[in-house]
C-alpha cells in the first residue's frame, strides 16, 4: 500500500521505501549537490587571502618610517582594524601593529629564552607556571616606553598559555593560548 507524501509530490510506501523512479531523482539530486559542493570548496580554496581589504593609512606609513627608518623587508598588511607590518631590523624580525586611523599600537620582536634578561628568567622559574616549556618568546615594545616579554608555555597540547612579565620579571598577567 502507499501513501501520497504531504510536502511533495514523491510517493512512499507503507515501510517507507520510495518508488524506483523516486529513487533514481534523489540519486541525481545527491550527485548535483556534492558536485556544487565540491566547486565551492575549490572556490573558497583559491581564494587569496592575503589580498587587501583596503588600502594602507598614509599616517600609518608616515608613523613607521619615522618609527623604523631603516627596517628592510617591508610588509603590509591590512585587516580593516589593524594595519601590521612585518619587517626585519639589525637582521632580526619584527611586527608592528597600528591602528586603522596610523597610530602605533605595539611591536613585537623574536627572541629566544637563552637572551632573556636574567630577571624575566628568574620570575618565570619562581612562577606556578615553571613546570610547563617555553615554546616561544617574544619581546612587545608598547607606547609609553613600555617593554614586556611575552613567552608561550605548554604544559601539552591542550595547555598552552600566554604568560607577559616586565623588565623586573614579575608577571603581569597571563593568557589562555590555542
Amino acid at each position: 500500500m502507499w501513501l501520497p507524501a504531504i510536502t511533495t509530490n514523491k510517493f512512499i510506501t507503507k515501510t517507507g521505501t520510495i518508488f524506483p523512479q523516486m529513487a533514481y531523482k534523489l540519486k541525481f539530486m545527491k550527485t548535483k549537490v556534492f558536485i556544487i559542493s565540491l566547486a565551492a570548496f575549490f572556490l573558497i580554496l583559491s581564494y587569496d587571502s592575503s589580498s587587501q581589504v583596503t588600502k594602507i593609512p598614509e599616517q600609518a606609513k608616515e608613523n613607521f618610517s619615522k618609527q623604523y627608518p631603516s627596517a628592510q623587508k617591508v610588509n603590509w598588511d591590512n585587516d580593516l582594524i589593524n594595519v601590521n607590518v612585518r619587517f626585519e631590523l639589525d637582521g632580526e624580525q619584527m611586527n608592528a601593529e597600528y591602528s586603522n586611523r596610523g597610530i602605533w599600537k605595539k611591536t613585537e620582536k623574536k627572541w629566544s629564552y637563552d637572551k632573556l634578561p636574567d630577571a624575566v628568567k628568574d620570575g618565570f622559574t619562581k612562577s606556578k607556571y615553571a613546570d610547563r616549556g617555553v615554546t616561544e618568546a617574544v619581546i612587545l615594545y608598547l607606547p609609553g616606553d613600555v617593554e614586556q616579554y611575552r613567552l608561550k608555555v605548554e604544559r601539552n597540547d591542550l595547555q598552552k598559555k600566554y604568560l607577559f612579565f616586565n623588565k623586573e620579571g614579575r608577571l603581569l598577567r597571563g593568557a589562555i593560548t590555542i
